[in-house]
C-alpha cells in the first residue's frame, strides 16, 4: 500500500508561524478540546437521568430515546451547515453564534414541559453543538498540516476520548444534588465558558483571501469535489468503520460482559476503563511517533491491528467456552487501535482540500458518524443470549475499514498515473 502523495515541503510544517506563547498554546488546546467534546457531553452526560426524565414527563422509554436520536441527527446535520459557513465567513463568527445557540438550546431543554418539546429542543442543541465540533477540526487544519496536524489531533483525542467516559459519571454525580434540569443547565454553563474563552482568546485562523466565494453553488461544488476524491473517501470510510467497530463495542459490551460473562457492574467499569485508557495511550503514542513515521503508515498499522482484533474476537465467540479471559485482549487491541486510526485519518483527509477545510471537516464528520452508528442497532439483535452479533459487527466493521482503505487507495493510484501518449512508429 503506497502512502499518500503530498506536496514536497508542505506536509510537515505549520501553516502559520509558531509565535504563540506556551500559555496561549495551552489555552487554545483546552478550548479546541472542549469544543470537540460537545458531542460526547451532549449525548452522555444526561444518560443517567433518562429514567427520571421519563417519569417526570410521563413519557415511554421509546419517546425518551428519541431525545438521544434527535441530538445525534442535529449533530450530523449541523456539521453540514456550519462547516461550509465557516469556509465563507471565517471561523470565529459561526463558532460564536453556534456556541451561543447551544447555551440557549440547553436552557430550553432544562425547561421543557413535555417529552415532544424536549425532543425538539434536543434537535436544536445538536444543530448548535455541531458548530463547535466541525469548526474546531477546521481550525486545526488552518494552523497545521500533515504530521503536525496528525500530532495535534492525537492530543485532542485525549479530551475527546475521556469525555464519553467521564460525562456519565459527572451526570450521575450531578443527580445527587440536582434534578435532570440541572444537567442541562450545567451544559449551558460549560458552553458559556467555552464561548467566553473563544470570544477572548481565539483568533481568526482563516484570512479573508483564503475564504470561499460563498453561495450554494460553490458549496455544492466543494462537496462534489470531496466525494469524487478517492483518497478523502478512503480516509473517511476507514475512520467511520473503525468508529463503527468501537460503537458496537460500546453499545454491546454492557449486555455481553454483564449478561453473558456475568461480570459485576464494578468489574465492567474496570474493564471499560482499561480499554478506554488503551485508546488514550495509543493516541498519545501516535502523536509522539507521527513526527518520525508518516501518518498514512501509522494509520495502516491501526487498521491492521483493528482487523486482526476483530477477527480474533469473532473466532473466540464462534469457538465458545474459552471464557472471559479470551475475549478481553481482542477488545483491548480493537479499542486501542482507534487511537492510531482516527487522528491520522482526520489529518490526511483534511489535507486533501486545504481551502475548504470547513466543508471537508463537515463531510468527514457526517461520514464517520453515519457509517459508525449504522451497525450499532444490529448489536442488540440477540439481546443477552449471544455475543455473536457484537462480535460479527466488530469483525465486519474492522475488516471493512482496511478493505475500504486498500480499494480507495488503488482507485486513487490508478487515477493519479500519468497518461503516456503512444507515438506512431
Amino acid at each position: 500500500m503506497a502512502s499518500t502523495p503530498e506536496v514536497a515541503g508542505q506536509f510537515d510544517v505549520p501553516t502559520v508561524p509558531a509565535t504563540r506563547t506556551r500559555v496561549e498554546r495551552a489555552r487554545l488546546f483546552v478550548l479546541l478540546g472542549g469544543l470537540t467534546a460537545f458531542g460526547p457531553l451532549s449525548i452522555d452526560m444526561y444518560l443517567p437521568a433518562l429514567p427520571a426524565i421519563g417519569k417526570d414527563l410521563a413519557a415511554s422509554e421509546s419517546v425518551i430515546q428519541l431525545t438521544l436520536t434527535a441530538c445525534l441527527v442535529g449533530l450530523a446535520v449541523g456539521q453540514i451547515l456550519a462547516g461550509p459557513l465557516s469556509d465563507r465567513l471565517g471561523r470565529r463568527r459561526p463558532l460564536l453564534v453556534g456556541v451561543a445557540a447551544y447555551v440557549l438550546a440547553s436552557l430550553l431543554c432544562a425547561t421543557a414541559p413535555v417529552a415532544p418539546v424536549l425532543v425538539g429542543f434536543r434537535l436544536l442543541q445538536g444543530l448548535a453543538g455541531a458548530a463547535g465540533i466541525v469548526i474546531a477540526r477546521a481550525i486545526v487544519r488552518d494552523l497545521y498540516v500533515g504530521s503536525a496536524a496528525a500530532r495535534y489531533f492525537s492530543r485532542l483525542i485525549l479530551i475527546f476520548g475521556l469525555a464519553p467516559i467521564l460525562a456519565p459519571v459527572i451526570g450521575a454525580q450531578l443527580l445527587r444534588f440536582t434534578s435532570w434540569h440541572g444537567i442541562f443547565v450545567t451544559l449551558a454553563i460549560v458552553a458559556a465558558l467555552l464561548g467566553l474563552g473563544a470570544a477572548v482568546g481565539l483568533p481568526e485562523t482563516l484570512p479573508i483571501e483564503r475564504r470561499s466565494a460563498g453561495g450554494l453553488g460553490p458549496t455544492l461544488a466543494a462537496f462534489r469535489s470531496l466525494l469524487a476524491d478517492a483518497r478523502f473517501i478512503g480516509y473517511a470510510l476507514s475512520a467511520g468503520l473503525a468508529f463503527g467497530a468501537m460503537f458496537a463495542y460500546i453499545s454491546g459490551s454492557p449486555f455481553v460482559l454483564q449478561g453473558i460473562y456475568r461480570v459485576s457492574p464494578q468489574t465492567f467499569s474496570l474493564i471499560f476503563g482499561v480499554n478506554a485508557l488503551g485508546f488514550v495511550i495509543a493516541s498519545q503514542v501516535n502523536g509522539s511517533l507521527v513526527g518520525w513515521i508518516p501518518p498514512a503508515r501509522l494509520m495502516v498499522v491501526g487498521l491492521i491491528t483493528a482487523a486482526i482484533a476483530g477477527i480474533a474476537l469473532l473466532l473466540v465467540v464462534l469457538i465458545g467456552g474459552l471464557g472471559l479471559v479470551a475475549i478481553l485482549p481482542p477488545l483491548f487491541f480493537l479499542v486501542s487501535s482507534v487511537g492510531f486510526i482516527v487522528p491520522n485519518a482526520t489529518a490526511l483527509a483534511l489535507s486533501r482540500r486545504p481551502n475548504a477545510a470547513g466543508t471537508g471537516s463537515a463531510l468527514l464528520g457526517v461520514i464517520q458518524s453515519g457509517v459508525g452508528a449504522a451497525g450499532a442497532p444490529l448489536v442488540g439483535v440477540a439481546g443477552i443470549t449471544s455475543a455473536l452479533p457484537m462480535a460479527g459487527v466488530i469483525a465486519a466493521s474492522a475488516s471493512g475499514a482496511i478493505l475500504a482503505f486498500v480499494l480507495t487507495s488503488a482507485v486513487a493510484e490508478r487515477r493519479e498515473l500519468p497518461v503516456v501518449e503512444s507515438r506512431p512508429s
